[in-house]
């Protein structure tokens, strides 16, 4: 099953704030062997989000929103959500006791008894409205919860509560997809030689051995790094299945010798399989 993300909020397009969730999910995932396959950046825009999420909704991806859950008129994931699966919204009980919950806990102590039917308590069960059934993410930073349906996951955009929402869905609801798959990755820093002539030996070794992936990442030189690093470089290697892309790695290097470019290995052991 393969992962994706939609991360949603005018804040991040217009660069008001800088995003974090997707080097953190690439994090999270990495850590229990599984990949992120896609992203997509979305504004707070209704028609955008919902035109999205039907596309994703259908396309059985293991999915992670991130944003746009609150309650205040910017907030439009749950509405969009409960449009893309053309189903009502409707207030989710247990995210309704937590949420009361949560009120009774900001009450100052020895203050007057908290009056549930306030307008603003009110308003704050908005944030427990979701798609028809949807089930509930816990939330330990503040005890509001996000939701799930079926395979698509909602936390808020807060990295405080979203990373360990996210944590909980992918060891509640995925443990048995981790490390499933065993891989590996190799590189070296080759110097001396364009893209174009390293292409022909990329696509053979990706030819000779199946299930290889065969990567390629030029620079143009970093005087932060300083020494040999400051030179165009390319960062090439391949990547999948471990015993596989031992054997592959050989012929790169075998190959990038032949060809006369001037190689440097990454320093330490080679990266560990998951």
């Amino acid at each position: 099953m393969a992962f994706g993300v939609i991360i949603i909020g005018d804040e991040i397009l217009s660069g008001r704030r800088v995003d974090k969730h997707l080097p953190k999910l690439i994090e999270l995932l990495s850590a229990r062997g599984l990949a992120l396959s896609w992203a997509e950046y979305v504004g707070d825009e209704r028609a955008r989000i919902t035109a999205t999420l039907a596309r994703t909704f259908a396309s059985g991806d293991i999915v992670f929103s991130t944003g746009g859950i609150g309650a205040t008129p910017d907030d439009h994931t749950r509405q969009c959500a409960a449009d893309a699966l053309g189903v009502p919204l409707e207030l989710h009980p247990q995210a309704a006791a937590l949420i009361r919950e949560r009120i009774r806990d900001m009450q100052p102590a020895g203050s007057a008894p908290v009056d549930l039917d306030s307008p603003d308590n009110r308003h704050r069960l908005n944030m427990g409205v979701f798609p028809r059934g949807a089930s509930i993410i816990p939330n330990g930073y503040n005890k509001i919860p996000g939701f799930s349906v079926g395979d698509h996951h909602f936390v808020p955009g807060f990295p405080v509560m979203a990373w360990p929402m996210i944590e909980w869905v992918l060891d509640t609801k995925y443990a048995h997809l981790h490390h499933q798959v065993a891989h590996a990755e190799r590189s070296l820093y080759v110097f001396e030689l364009a893209e174009s002539t390293l292409t022909p030996l990329m696509e053979k070794i990706e030819a000779d051995f199946p299930g290889v992936r065969v990567f390629s990442l030029p620079s143009v030189g970093d005087a932060e790094r300083g020494g040999v690093f400051t030179r165009r470089h390319i960062d090439l290697g391949v990547k999948g299945e471990p015993e596989a892309v031992a054997a592959a790695f050989v012929k790169l290097r075998e190959g990038v010798h032949l060809l006369g470019g001037d190689i440097v290995e990454p320093e330490g052991e080679p990266p560990a399989s998951r």
